[in-house]
């Protein structure tokens, strides 16, 4: 048996294994050997056209969902921003009656609704929107940024490691991952926070205390500086942490026990199981979201929080347990309004597929 020796480009190479795939029976036989030399440099037009397409295929893919991810934000933010800020008043009631912005707590969801309503008329339900709007975008480039560093510094196969070490990875991975997300856009979440706080039912003058976003940034760097714009975060990242730990958990032990046989692969039962498991994992961690936006409130006031555990001692002595769960029922109604839109994000991902874009599904992330 002879050998010889080819120096083949990658599209050359391809062709070849083509040819052979499509003519199984050869007039010779022959062994491939492949070998591949780390210091070989591309230098065919064949080659350079294959990258070039290649990364042009990319970049249109990134392009793609990232404009189909964007709108689908935009709309699924803006149709539960109504919901949202009623969570965020029934939420923060405690704090707002403290400072005077607040004359009788609201009763409930419908309470909450009716009043603000009157007192500020509909487009008030999206005050502090922008923030929210603003803040995707930022979050998707960050997330893009730290998913790989992350990902191979906590990364684990569940097959070759194990479930616990490959579970405990994919926590701290994501964790970290928000973390240092939050890190770079917590004051974005800081500043719709203030703003859909901000009630204008105040018995001192029954104005509102911002007049926009650049006015909250303006007033508590003015009066508590940079640190007024990131107080609760220690204790968001202790949610994002237990939330997370809690859907993936949840998430890979129900998948392989709901999924299976007519409901493999069936969008509803998914979209149920996914929503469901979201639910669960929000109101066990909510606690913690009140915790940083009742901190959060109390920037630009001469009474704060010392920690998060001097909060949480303070709202249970004052207001009780119940206190830390007020909103939640808002909370899961905004839930199912932005499952909704995002169902129809997977309508579009279909047509786009169908047209040649080849996109990743849309994976379900902590707000």
């Amino acid at each position: 048996m002879s050998e010889i020796k080819l120096d083949l480009s990658n599209c050359q190479l391809q062709r070849i294994l083509n040819l052979q795939e499509r003519k199984k029976t050869l007039s010779h036989s022959f062994f491939l050997k492949i070998e591949k030399f780390p210091n070989s440099e591309v230098t065919g037009p064949e080659e350079r056209r294959g990258e070039e397409m290649g990364a042009k295929s990319k970049s249109e893919k990134f392009s793609a969902e990232f404009v189909m991810g964007g709108t689908a934000a935009i709309v699924s933010k803006s149709a539960a921003a109504p919901i949202e800020r009623v969570k965020l008043l029934l939420q923060n009631q405690g704090e707002m009656i403290k400072r005077g912005q607040l004359k009788t707590p609201y009763t409930g969801v419908r309470d909450c609704f009716k009043r603000v309503f009157r007192e500020e008329g509909l487009f008030s339900f999206w005050r502090g929107n922008q923030a929210n709007i603003i803040r995707y975008f930022p979050t998707q480039a960050f997330n893009f940024a730290f998913k790989g560093y992350f990902k191979g510094l906590f990364g684990c196969s569940k097959e070759k490691d194990g479930y616990i070490k490959w579970f405990t990875a994919n926590v701290a991975s994501g964790s970290a991952a928000g973390a240092t997300t939050s890190l770079f856009l917590y004051h974005l979440d800081y500043a719709r926070t203030r703003l859909g706080t901000d009630a204008r039912e105040c018995p001192i003058n029954g104005q509102h205390q911002f007049r926009g976003l650049f006015d909250v940034y303006r007033k508590t760097l003015s009066s508590d500086g940079i640190l007024g714009l990131y107080r609760g975060f220690g204790v968001s990242i202790m949610g994002i942490s237990l939330y997370r730990g809690m859907y993936f958990g949840i998430y890979d032990t129900m998948k392989p026990i709901i999924l299976v046989g007519s409901f493999e692969g069936n969008f509803f039962a998914s979209f149920l199981l996914g929503w469901s498991i979201t639910t669960v994992s929000g109101v066990c961690a909510y606690p913690f979201d009140t915790l940083r936006r009742r901190m959060m409130l109390t920037s630009g006031n001469p009474v704060k929080y010392r920690n998060s555990m001097h909060a949480f001692h303070e709202i249970i002595r004052l207001e009780g347990f119940q206190a830390l769960y007020r909103g939640v029922t808002a909370n899961m109604l905004a839930g199912v309004a932005g499952a909704g839109v995002l169902a129809g994000y997977d309508q579009v991902h279909r047509i786009a597929v169908r047209y040649g874009y080849v996109l990743e599904p849309r994976q379900n992330t902590m707000k």
